[in-house]
């Protein structure tokens, strides 16, 4: 028999604050957290606007020595990990250890220590470069140290997917749960690579806004004046648990997940199709064994680029049909925290989580003047109330991977 999935646990460092409750309020409220770059100089870049993560703290759980031993993406994950532990009131106890586990999504990892070291290469000479400079870089240490930090000795990986990661990664969490392998699975994910190769790369690319005189507003999905999306970081971390396991210790209960579904485009490195998205969402509808007039909410993909925000909307159309579709309330967060890459998909589950608990659609901002080709409803500039029941995330990444996680309140 399957088992059934809930969320009792979520935790987040971002661009919006470093703490569910701050994050969620400036969601709520249409607050921008871009800004223009100050972790180095942006002025040669084309681009020079992200969503850092501000005032970050390193979390009380790392010893001081072993901080200076991982890059930042590992220390946003520890954060958000602890937040979301207490805020599922989660003992893990020597009994419960094994039958916790860790999944998470990264899509480029350590970016910051590699240029840090190429650089002490360079000017010193190899006998300078660090003993834990590859532990400090590899994208499945932070599901390790999260796993060394709070003694989680079951399932421990790290997918890399690029922006579907986190979906992958809360998918995977999801089956193991299902099947009976863990009681409970930390999950979700961590980027950090607003970097000077981070912000160079995608700017070559010409895929980020170069709306540099009013960065708050460089993020603007489904406007017809959008340029790019804008690179954000940070870390999103859900505790899922079997439900009958969340009941019997008397966890509070957020929703419970009910569908996942993933496709693969086997169509082109950076240009998205239409058919492999809505494969994908069509998938984790019938996951969940939901029709398409039964979903009340999607928290897009989004980014802000001509063409993904366009395909997504004619992916929503065919795999939930035109009339399902414009019944829909659509948002895209990233018009307020940027693009996360690999960690998106979890702040955004994140999100989702929070506007079921809330009844409440939080807005898509800077739509400023819709695109008539994205006509559904994306909630333009400002939240709503709405009853909602049903909710689904949608991740696309590069390579033409696909992957939609389905939300549900919980029903006896």
């Amino acid at each position: 028999m399957r088992r059934r999935v809930v969320v009792t646990g979520l935790g987040c460092v971002g661009p919006l604050g470093n703490s569910v409750p701050v994050a969620w309020d400036a969601c709520r409220n249409g607050q921008s957290g871009i800004t223009r770059i100050t972790r180095f100089d942006p002025e040669p870049f084309r681009a020079q606007i992200a969503g850092e993560v501000k005032e970050f703290e390193i979390p009380s759980i790392i010893p001081p020595k072993e901080a200076k031993k991982m890059d930042l993406f590992i220390q946003y994950s520890i954060g958000a990990t602890q937040e979301a532990l207490q805020d599922a009131g989660l003992e893990i106890t020597p009994e419960l250890e094994e039958e916790i586990g860790v999944s998470l999504g990264v899509g480029i990892g350590g970016l910051g220590c590699i240029e840090r070291y190429e650089q002490v290469f360079m000017q010193q000479g190899p006998k300078r470069i660090s003993p834990f400079f590859i532990p400090m870089t590899l994208s499945n240490l932070a599901p390790g140290h999260i796993s060394m930090l709070f003694r989680v000795r079951g399932y421990n990986a790290c997918t890399v997917s690029a922006c579907a990661s986190s979906n992958h990664a809360l998918g995977t969490s999801v089956r193991i749960i299902e099947r009976g392998d863990a009681q409970v699975m930390i999950s979700g994910g961590a980027e950090s690579s607003i970097t000077p190769l981070g912000i160079g790369g995608f700017a070559a690319m010409h895929a980020l806004s170069t709306r540099n005189n009013e960065p708050e507003k460089a993020s603007r999905p489904y406007d017809v004046d959008r340029d790019g999306f804008v690179m954000g970081e940070g870390s999103g971390i859900l505790i899922l648990e079997d439900m009958e396991f969340a009941q019997a210790r008397g966890a509070r209960i957020y929703c419970e997940v009910t569908g996942y579904g993933f496709s693969s485009d086997a169509h082109h490195i950076t240009s998205p199709s239409i058919e492999g998205p809505a494969r994908a969402m069509r998938m984790a509808l019938s996951d969940a064994n939901l029709a398409p007039e039964a979903l009340d909410y999607v928290n897009a993909h989004g980014t802000s680029t001509p063409t993904g925000d366009l395909n997504e909307v004619n992916a929503l159309k065919l795999s939930l049909g035109e009339e399902a579709a414009r019944r829909l309330s659509i948002s895209s967060t990233k018009s307020m925290t940027g693009h996360l890459l690999g960690a998106s998909a979890a702040l955004e589950a994140v999100f989702t989580v929070k506007a079921l608990e809330e009844d409440f659609v939080p807005p898509t901002i800077n739509v400023e003047n819709l695109d008539p080709e994205c006509e559904l409803d994306v909630t333009p500039n400002t939240g709503r109330s709405r009853t909602l029941r049903a909710a689904m995330s949608n991740s696309f990444g590069f390579g033409g991977t696909n992957a939609s996680v389905v939300f549900e309140k919980l029903n006896d």
